[in-house]
């Protein structure tokens, strides 16, 4: 029986990627590191070197007899065309992966890091996500062998840790034990289809692994990136990051892995790393969502609405200075965020700034392909470089403490000059330093009753919750804690010993999500549409040229309701071709009275003078809200002027829903319980993000000519668009 290929819609996680979607010779490398040794694969043949060395040993891995790894070769190498079969089916892999069958591709396999949870796995995820950095070439790969894919156990395990470790390469899962190697945690590393396969330990240094494969692709005469190569200069930003298949549907989640929580007591904020969505949200206690940090992911300083992170993880607010510093993880940077002028810019590693360039070019430029300027002889080869950091903790000598996810590297750095002043290597010896610090902040989860606590999170050298060190904080008579399980962010009362979830709202400061507004030249490229994202509505017009009114109605599902009504904020119009957008519809009414701009002004700031910010803000909200919900209907309104020829308006927009309380229908149930699947503490609003994808197409006629066939007439027509969402 062949099993049925895996992917992300059957995973208990994975399980709301459907609800969401539906609304879409023998080989011996010497460096000055260390000697290992392995075994070549030639033609059947295994020849079995060992080299003894007093700084290395055979890896315990490489203790396997030539059947099994001729067996383990053939399985692997067999499996890379193959979405499915008898014993081996893929995960994370899209019909858009590219092809793993390369003759001369190198490849890179972790094995066995799927399944375990802890610093071990965390470690070797990093080391193959900077390998995948350095050599763009390489292909990675996961290989993890179990009993059952059909298990929900071992589909939830696989998922969370695609999720939380960010994980864009496919992973092989086999039913099919081969071999002893097979079944522990290591790389494994090939050329082609018929070159040697290289076996290593999960503890191999990563100086190694950088060897071996350097060695491989050397005849592709590729020349190695660097570290920061995503932050490089050369790569568009369409295509400078790769984010896991999974995570398409998945990114409708009004949070998506909310990895890390800093809290301001005295102006009572919370700032919140909405991790995979790359953006850092502040909101107060009551969740009402007061800032956003962050645009789209990648490397830039700026204004918050222009910055880009990628993947934030831990904050530290100074009160002092009113700065928010934070963990820049998969671009390897410490980055300052000035809440008061509202600006993001890079502490580490500092830009070379002596060679700036100026000018309107190079401005246009550096705006259009996100270019920055890293030095190619110091901190690219320095080896305090930061190597995805994760938690980050004040010290008492006014230095901050840098550790990487797997505690395995810590950086003590300078507060005021952003200067790394010592490395120290190993959690033992990290413990020394800072294991004080690490209990304080990790023995708030000790508070909460442990059958409330999130399940991800690991011990490191006895110091329990360790892993989520950067996930717990104090606020006001709370303990507020991520749980990147249920995507939420719980409080628990000490007093009344309750927990509960944020119930998030003001959601038009987030604006309209990256992934609904393209590049520019990738809308184009896409039909000036958003490239994967399907269609609700389209329609065509024929219409006489001039101004035109839209007036698009949107009848939500019956099972959900809106949670506030639409922000425009979060509303994207686009034309293209012979329209031009003017104001909104709404706007179109004009006094006929002739009175001059100056006045309408002065009469507005009369009309504010005589309210409180309170009515203002209550008009604000009920205009709104008469305005665009109506009915349980959603009202959008759009205004072009046209030309005669042939135009189209796009128009996106995110609607924030959530499923009705009281709906008892079979949808409903299954619903329920995929929400019990994914948050077990059962606190969580489940709020979520509904793309909508509307094109209209008008051909405009010409123009209609006066009696005296010379003046053209002007005409204004309007048009009732009807869309509804299943």
């Amino acid at each position: 029986m062949v099993m049925r290929s895996v992917d992300f819609g059957i995973i208990v996680l994975g399980r709301w990627y459907h609800i969401l979607r539906k609304y879409q010779a023998s080989r011996r490398v010497v460096n000055s590191v260390a000697l290992y040794s392995c075994r070549k694969i030639n033609d059947g043949g295994l020849i079995h070197k060992q080299h003894t060395h007093r700084f290395s040993t055979v890896p315990e891995s490489c203790r396997t007899s030539p059947s099994e790894v001729d067996l383990l070769s053939t399985f692997i190498r067999s499996s890379l065309n193959e979405l499915e079969g008898p014993s081996h089916c893929w995960f994370n892999r899209s019909t858009a992966t590219k092809d793993l069958t390369g003759k001369n591709g190198v490849f890179l396999v972790v094995a066995g890091a799927f399944l375990e949870s802890g610093h071990n796995s965390t470690f070797m995820f990093e080391k193959v996500k900077s390998l995948q950095q350095r050599h763009p070439s390489l292909n990675v790969m996961g290989f993890q062998v179990c009993k059952s894919v059909s298990s929900d156990v071992v589909r939830s395990h696989l998922a969370k840790t695609i999720v939380s470790e960010y994980i864009t390469f496919p992973i092989l899962v086999s039913t099919k034990s081969l071999s002893e190697m097979s079944d522990k945690m290591g790389y494994m590393i090939f050329k082609g289809m018929e070159g040697p396969l290289l076996l290593h330990d999960k503890d191999v240094d990563f100086e190694i692994l950088e060897t071996a494969i350097k060695e491989l692709i050397v005849q592709q005469k590729e020349k190695p990136g660097l570290l920061h190569n995503l932050r490089g200069s050369w790569v568009k930003p369409l295509d400078a990051l790769k984010e896991p298949y999974l995570c398409s549907p998945l990114q409708n989640l009004l949070l998506y892995f909310p990895g890390c929580i800093e809290v301001d007591e005295v102006n009572e904020r919370l700032f919140l790393s909405d991790t995979n969505h790359h953006r850092i949200i502040v909101f107060d206690g009551n969740g009402k969502i007061l800032d956003c940090i962050g645009s789209s992911p990648g490397f830039e300083d700026g204004e918050f609405e222009s910055s880009k992170i990628i993947r934030p993880a831990a904050l530290f607010y100074h009160n002092e200075d009113d700065y928010l510093y934070f963990v820049d993880s998969e671009n390897h940077a410490i980055r300052r965020a000035d809440m008061e002028s509202r600006t993001v810019e890079t502490l580490y590693p500092k830009p070379n700034v002596s060679e700036t360039k100026s000018g309107l070019v190079s401005w246009i430029i550096d705006k259009l392909w996100s270019t920055k300027d890293i030095p190619s002889n110091s901190e690219e080869v320095d080896p305090r470089l930061l190597f995805y950091p994760w938690h980050l903790l004040k010290s008492l000598e006014n230095d901050l403490f840098i550790l990487n996810r797997s505690f395995e590297t810590l950086w003590i750095m300078d507060l005021s000059s952003g200067i790394i002043k010592e490395v120290v290597k190993g959690s033992a010896n990290i413990i020394d330093i800072c294991g004080q610090l690490i209990k304080e902040k990790s023995s708030l989860v000790k508070e909460i009753p442990p059958s409330q606590l999130p399940q991800n999170n690991f011990s490191v050298e006895g110091i329990s919750h360790a892993g989520l060190l950067s996930s717990v904080a104090t606020f006001q008579d709370n303990i507020v804690i991520c749980d990147t399980d249920g995507q939420v962010v719980l409080k628990y009362n000490k007093t009344c010993d309750s927990m509960t979830s944020f119930e998030f709202s003001n959601f038009g400061m987030l604006g309209l999500p990256y992934w609904l507004v393209p590049p520019m030249e990738s809308a184009y490229a896409a039909g000036f549409g958003v490239s994967g994202l399907p269609l609700d509505h389209i329609q065509h017009f024929s219409l006489l040229p001039g101004r035109i009114d839209i007036r698009m109605k949107v009848e939500i599902p019956q099972e959900t309701e809106l949670v506030e009504p639409l922000d425009e904020a979060c509303i994207w119009r686009q034309t293209r071709g012979t329209a031009t957008e003017t104001l909104g519809a709404e706007n179109k009414a004009e006094s006929t009275e002739k009175v001059g701009v100056a006045q309408q002004w002065y009469d507005e700031l009369d009309e504010l003078a005589s309210l409180t910010q309170k009515q203002v803000d209550a008009e604000e909200d009920k205009n709104m809200s008469d305005s665009r919900v109506q009915d349980g209907n959603v009202f959008i309104d759009c205004a072009v002027n046209t030309s005669p020829g042939t135009s189209e308006v796009i128009i996106n927009a995110a609607l924030y829903l959530r499923h009705k309380s009281g709906d008892d229908s079979k949808k409903k149930q299954e619903v329920g319980r995929l929400i019990d699947a994914l948050n077990p503490s059962g606190k969580g609003n489940n709020v979520f993000l509904r793309p909508l994808h509307v094109k209209l197409k008008i051909n405009s006629l010409d123009h209609p000519k006066a009696d005296n066939s010379k003046d053209i007439i002007l005409t204004e027509s309007a048009i009732q668009v009807n869309v509804s969402l299943k």
